[in-house]
């Protein structure tokens, strides 16, 4: 069994909604759900958007990385994402691998931990919550620290609570 750490994001549609259906077909289609962070609320990252929601969850799973990333893109086609290049753009979901166990793959096609972990203030507070003396197996850094280090000054804040402009 491997340890996983998603995160779930999206700007667009019924957010909640979605994320309940996201999170059903991780658990049916990926491995058991062993806890989850809060969902917070975040300005866009790379582009001017409506504010994102985004979740941490940590599940078990048997599956292979590879297997883990079909399954999560997925997901992600079957509650509307559109996958296309060209930079950053709004979107229902996205399910991006954060890590999974102490790994390290640098392929073409799939980079555990995810490579910007460290510069992305949406990723790392609600992973804080959730387990914050965790060492990224690349920096060696907890992920306290890397969030105490993290130069990204983007607001992210729990529904309800005080946003941009709030």
């Amino acid at each position: 069994m491997s340890l996983v750490y998603l995160i779930l994001g999206g700007n667009r549609g019924n957010r909640e909604e979605i994320f309940l259906s996201a999170i059903d077909l991780v658990n049916k289609q990926i491995g058991k759900i062993n806890s989850y962070s809060a969902l917070y609320e975040s300005e866009s990252w790379g582009f001017k958007s409506e504010p994102f929601i985004n979740q941490v969850i940590v599940l078990e799973t048997i599956l292979t990385p590879i297997e883990i990333l079909n399954q999560c893109q997925d997901i992600e086609s079957v509650l509307g994402r559109i996958r296309n290049t060209g930079g950053y753009k709004a979107r229902t979901i996205d399910i991006d691998i954060l890590y999974i166990d102490s790994l390290i793959i640098n392929t073409d096609r799939l980079k555990i931990p995810h490579p910007l972990i460290a510069e992305r203030r949406f990723v790392l507070v609600p992973l804080a919550e959730i387990k914050p003396e965790m060492k990224d197996p690349v920096s060696g850094l907890t992920v306290s620290e890397m969030l105490q280090n993290c130069k990204d000054q983007s607001k992210v804040w729990k529904p309800g609570g005080k946003g941009p402009g709030n």
